[in-house]
């Protein structure tokens, strides 16, 4: 059996693996090139400077022509610099730093020839004394001296090195030293990196060997301050979790009890109308039954509306006319209030156009229009205005009912609590529908006065999106 793919597969996957040790390597040996780099330019600059500045071809043909100025003999003058083309290039040859061959010719005041180097081709002008020139000499590009005293003309051909080969050897004259440095830091930042990481592998394993319900507080007692803000942080995670899981809790214990008597009553009911043999009493059983069956549906309908809030999946925000969307909510509450003689009004203007997350805000006005109209007594009133001011969308709901007390004002918002003193019925999951809608939306909800000195009102604050 190969297993060599296998192998190569997991070793290239391993490899392949984001870590930070590498990444930290990775960026040292980076370090490194942009540190060759720097350096490689800053010498290819300093050496431009001081051939414009300080020509150091300029210097040394001076310097032979000061070593020749007492020299009357041409045989002598012709040794002496015979001597020192060997010596030069012999020296440029063993250095290895610069390209070709130099060439040297040394005329006396009368223009006669006393010296040549072997290859010396003849200029096609002789340069101006004291000057630098370039001209082709055997093909190559060559930087030419001409000077000149009382005894001897000089000229010196010295081949030009180019930009290429002088970045090409300095580059290569620098790369031993990085690369004997190189050793010497990275196996630090190794080192450093890896030990820097152990409290982070530990607290890793720590959360790793915890149990799926254990949502206590971390207790690493981070020592490092880089890692007190990620302990923090999970802490605080965690202890978000635990109030959700807390808040679930209750809430599934709170709607089953609330299911629970919906239930009991369909089940009572729907025994008198198997085994009641009188007629009105199973007339009266089934009115009971389809109002328990109703309620249930309600609850269930309002537990679903309450889950959806909860969900962290939110619909994208739409546009929408509020005003005329307010007009058609307000339209499906009209029967019941009709029913009940409660005067319904709408203050708003003609069109209000808006960007909003739409299920939110149907949560929100059909939950505060179906809370006043149910709990307004008959001939009452209840009154919705919209207005909108800057980005902020203001909804209200007032009726002139019954009221809630002060001390309540709070607790009305919490699940499935109901103030006493009610007639109408209800699940205690209309308001804090509302709340959460709201929260959702990232507004404000508040209670206050009510019509007319009397009931209640609901106040919505909604900030919309900037270009809404």
């Amino acid at each position: 059996m190969n297993t060599s793919k296998p192998s190569l597969r997991a070793a290239w996957d391993w490899l392949a693996e984001p870590t930070l040790v590498r990444r930290s390597v990775v960026s040292v040996l980076l370090a490194f090139v942009l540190v060759w780099a720097v350096l490689l330019g800053y010498i290819f600059a300093t050496y431009k400077q001081t051939i414009t500045n300080e020509p150091g071809l300029q210097k040394y043909g001076d310097a032979v022509l000061v070593s020749l100025q007492e020299v009357t003999d041409p045989a002598l003058a012709a040794a002496a610099l015979a001597s020192t083309d060997i010596w030069t290039n012999i020296r440029r040859r063993q250095l290895a730093t610069l390209p070709g061959t130099s060439l040297y010719e040394l005329r006396d005041a009368q223009g006669q020839r006393a010296y040549a180097s072997p290859g010396w081709e003849p200029l096609p002008a002789r340069a101006p004394d004291g000057s630098i020139t370039e001209t082709l000499v055997n093909g190559q590009v060559h930087r030419i001296y001409a000077g000149r005293n009382a005894r001897w003309a000089l000229t010196i051909a010295d081949p030009k090195r180019s930009d290429a080969a002088f970045l090409s050897r300095n580059a290569q004259s620098l790369l031993p030293y990085l690369l004997l440095a190189a050793p010497f830091v990275l196996l630090p930042v190794w080192l450093s990196v890896r030990n820097g990481l152990r409290p982070l592998q530990q607290l890793a394993y720590r959360i790793a060997q915890r149990n799926t319900d254990d949502l206590q507080p971390v207790g690493f007692n981070a020592r490092h301050r880089e890692l007190k803000p990620l302990e923090q942080s999970l802490d605080h995670l965690f202890a978000q979790l635990r109030q959700k899981v807390e808040r679930e809790r209750a809430f599934v214990q709170d709607a089953a009890h609330e299911i629970r008597t919906p239930l009991a009553v369909i089940t009572a009911q729907a025994h008198v109308m198997a085994r009641s043999q009188i007629a009105q009493e199973r007339t009266q059983a089934q009115a009971h039954l389809e109002q328990a069956i109703a309620r249930t549906s309600h609850l269930a309908q309002q537990l679903l509306d309450l889950a959806a809030l909860d969900d962290a999946q939110r619909p994208a925000p739409r546009n929408l006319d509020v005003a005329h969307w307010l007009r058609a909510a307000l339209a499906q509450a009209a029967p019941q209030a009709m029913a009940r003689q409660i005067e319904l009004s709408l203050d708003a203007p003609d069109t209000l156009d808006a960007r909003l997350d739409l299920p939110a805000l149907e949560s929100i006005a059909h939950n505060l229009i179906d809370n006043a109209v149910r709990y307004t007594p008959n001939g009452g009133n209840v009154a919705v205005a919209l207005r909108r001011e800057d980005s902020v969308l203001h909804l209200s709901v007032q009726d002139d009912g019954p009221g809630i007390p002060a001390t309540e004002h709070q607790r009305v918002f919490e699940r499935f609590y109901r103030g006493l003193g009610h007639v109408a019925t209800g699940s205690g999951l209309g308001l804090a529908i509302v709340r959460q809608a709201v929260l959702r939306m990232g507004g404000q909800v508040q209670v206050g006065a009510g019509l007319n000195g009397r009931g209640v009102g609901f106040f919505v604050r909604i900030p919309l999106p900037h270009g809404s």
